[in-house]
């Protein structure tokens, strides 16, 4: 159980990646924009890939009806989610340790990882409501309002994950470095259950 129990405690460290790195990357770009623009999501805000990236998607938005990129303080979940990856880092270093003495079983990490996927499928629901929440709930007072050829008005929510053609912008949104780091995390934990489970069965 040793070498699982040293394996936990890599896993669940490579979380604490997410208080410096982002989670998530949504970039557009389109040919009046050289340089496409960007904002990169973090567990704590919102930061643009650029500079000046923030207050020009922003402009573009206002066009369109299209609220503000949120600041920290306007958003519950990034006064929430630094706490729960730096519980569950902190967790998963304490099984990880009583793992390595032999005090508890392989079974504990498979608990720590099926927490975490919980909550990270709580997280990208949550992420995608935002998304839909930014992308439809739109001023109707817009200086822009563009319609579907049905009539209908146009909605512009970015994709949780993938490529989306919006007007004349091609939106693209992927895992950054820190969610990387987050299922590096998770799959070493994954495999740190199965080393400890085929070490109780060598031993018995």
């Amino acid at each position: 159980m040793k070498k699982a129990g040293i394996l936990m405690i890599l896993g669940s460290l490579l979380l604490l990646g997410l208080f410096e790195f982002p989670l998530w990357n949504i970039m557009l770009g389109a040919p009046q924009y050289p340089e496409p623009l960007g904002m990169n999501i973090y567990i704590n805000g919102i930061k643009g890939v650029s500079e000046f990236d923030i207050q020009n998607i922003d402009g573009l938005n206002h066009y369109i009806g299209m609220q503000t990129i949120p600041k920290p303080r306007e958003m519950w979940e990034f006064r929430v989610f630094p706490l729960v990856i730096g519980t569950m880092a902190a967790l998963g270093v304490v099984i990880g340790l009583l793992g390595f003495f032999g005090k508890v079983n392989h079974w504990w990490f498979l608990g720590w990882f099926g927490l975490m996927a919980v909550l990270g499928i709580l997280g990208m629901y949550d992420f995608n409501l935002w998304l839909n929440d930014y992308g439809t709930n739109l001023d109707p007072n817009a200086i822009m309002k563009m319609t579907r050829p049905n009539g209908r008005p146009m909605t512009y929510k970015p994709p949780l994950f993938g490529h989306q053609k919006m007007l004349n912008f091609d939106v693209d949104s992927w895992p950054h470095t820190g969610g990387y780091l987050m299922f590096a995390g998770m799959t070493l934990t994954l495999v740190a259950f199965f080393i400890g489970k085929k070490s109780k069965n060598i031993a018995s």
